[in-house]
């Protein structure tokens, strides 16, 4: 399996993060933080189960969004706060772009996370097709409850998972000429 596409999508979030000048999220919605946040620990989850895919181990694959938000909340305060050991990014990393110390090593975050998932799914060669059970539930628009091959769970990270949060980004830019909508 090519993890082309995946990097392509990967290219255009951190693209997104590292333009910055977000604008604080509406009630209940994600703020850049914790959409970078949802990415890092839904890429730990996906490189664990890829590590099981290829050792040949059987793995239940679960990105559901209730469960997240005290994990994204704890995960953005770790890199907001230099002491609790997320440290920050050095003198012109991402935090520089961002405007954010917590976005920005975050966004550096993500850039290791989804190098080492891309990685693993490089290795994947035919063990893409193995069945894993698949739990993905985020909002009504991306609902997953079943048994999926990993490479089309792989897919739909790159091609509706990882756009939708490309989306949500972009909804927390300031619309400079929102007159003109």
């Amino acid at each position: 399996m090519d993890s082309e596409a995946l990097r392509r999508a990967y290219d255009e979030v951190l693209a997104e993060v590292a333009a910055g000048g977000f604008e604080p999220p509406s009630d209940g919605e994600l703020s850049a933080e914790q959409i970078v946040a949802h990415l890092v620990a839904n890429d730990e989850l996906m490189s664990e189960a890829t590590e099981a895919v290829l050792a040949g181990s059987p793995f239940a694959y679960y990105d559901l969004d209730a469960i997240h938000r005290p994990q994204l909340d704890a995960l953005v305060a770790e890199y907001a706060d230099p002491g609790a050991g997320g440290g920050w990014p050095a003198a012109g990393g991402s935090a520089a772009l961002s405007g954010s110390a917590a976005l920005g090593g975050l966004a550096d975050r993500l850039r290791e996370t989804s190098r080492r998932l891309c990685a693993l799914v490089d290795r994947l060669g035919p063990a893409a097709q193995t069945p894993v059970e698949t739990r993905l539930h985020e909002d009504v628009d991306l609902r997953v409850d079943e048994t999926l091959p990993w490479a089309r769970t792989l897919d739909l990270h790159a091609r509706v998972h990882l756009p939708k949060h490309l989306a949500q980004l972009r909804a927390l830019r300031p619309q400079l000429h929102a007159h003109r909508a």
